[in-house]
């Protein structure tokens, strides 16, 4: 195992560094900082990263699997790039849970599930940040 994970929400400013330990596959606390802090809900990670039945299966061995750890950290990074862009926590959740018809009616964080919602999803958070109208 890796040694100490990099600092907790860090995915968005130091994705290279977690790397190493989202090849390795991450341990179940990331999963259990992210619900405890409020980021993402079970109901959630269940739809966009993690299945229930899988994540109770996971617990049993300690670690999530590369594949499960890269779909993990894709939804933490995107969660923490708009928590930064909209610089308030609330203000990005609520944003990301609002359908857009920029997405064709979906909340952006209902486009997480894949790389290519991934990418419109940071576009738009891109042209946010830039003062571009989204």
């Amino acid at each position: 195992m890796i040694g100490v994970l990099p600092k907790p929400g860090g995915f968005a400013e130091a994705p290279a560094t977690w790397l190493p330990y989202v090849r390795e596959g991450l341990p179940l606390r990331v999963v259990d900082d992210a619900l405890a802090d409020g980021r993402i809900s079970l109901a959630e990670l269940d739809r966009l990263a993690l299945p229930r039945k899988t994540l109770a299966h996971r617990r049993g061995l300690g670690s999530l699997t590369a594949e499960q750890s890269d779909r993990l950290s894709r939804l933490l990074r995107i969660i923490e790039d708009a928590e930064t862009t909209f610089g308030d926590r609330s203000k990005a959740h609520a944003w990301l849970r609002r359908p857009t018809a920029l997405l064709d009616g979906e909340a952006p964080l209902d486009r997480l599930d894949t790389d290519i919602g991934t990418r419109q999803v940071e576009a738009i958070l891109w042209r946010i940040a830039h003062g571009l109208g989204a």
